[in-house]
């Protein structure tokens, strides 16, 4: 039972340790961004206007990101990546480019990658998203990076606060 708490308690200070570093890193990285939901405008009668990510087809690269592992990713988008988190829950790697700066993180599982966007979404922001992986980026690079390996976008300002 000792050893059970304690892997509880190690996921949630990773998974809090990731959220935060993303937060810290990119603290103006995100910007709120006016969605629409083309289903419920569509059938509410409205004509809606596709953003990006619903206009574009994904990227061929795709299934072979997913799911993936940071190098793998980075590689993909062309970054020498620095690992900086290498835990059992997650691993997130920065990436430095003359484009900006960003975080991949991976999953073992996709639970995990559900409780971590759970726990973003304090922060907001836009996330690209794939199979057991996220990428935190400035506004700019985010469709960018999503030609290179796929994903869709999250946006986790459109979550309600749970009180």
């Amino acid at each position: 039972m000792s050893q059970q708490q304690s892997q509880r308690s190690s996921f949630r200070r990773a998974v809090a340790l990731a959220a935060l570093l993303t937060a810290v890193a990119l603290p103006l990285a995100t910007a709120c961004t006016a969605g629409s939901d083309s289903d419920t405008d569509t059938k509410a009668g409205k004509k809606a206007s596709p953003s990006a990510s619903e206009s574009m087809p994904p990227a061929p690269v795709a299934a072979v990101v997913a799911p993936a592992k940071v190098e793998v990713i980075a590689k993909l988008t062309g970054c020498e990546v620095t690992i900086r988190t290498d835990a059992a829950e997650l691993r997130e790697g920065v990436c430095h480019t003359a484009d900006g700066d960003y975080l991949i993180t991976t999953f073992p599982e996709e639970k995990y990658k559900l409780t971590w966007l759970d726990s973003a979404a304090i922060y907001g922001g836009k996330y690209l998203v794939g199979t057991r992986w996220v990428i935190s980026a400035p506004p700019k690079l985010q469709e960018s990076l999503r030609q290179k390996v796929g994903g869709t976008f999250e946006d986790l300002n459109d979550h309600d606060a749970q009180n």
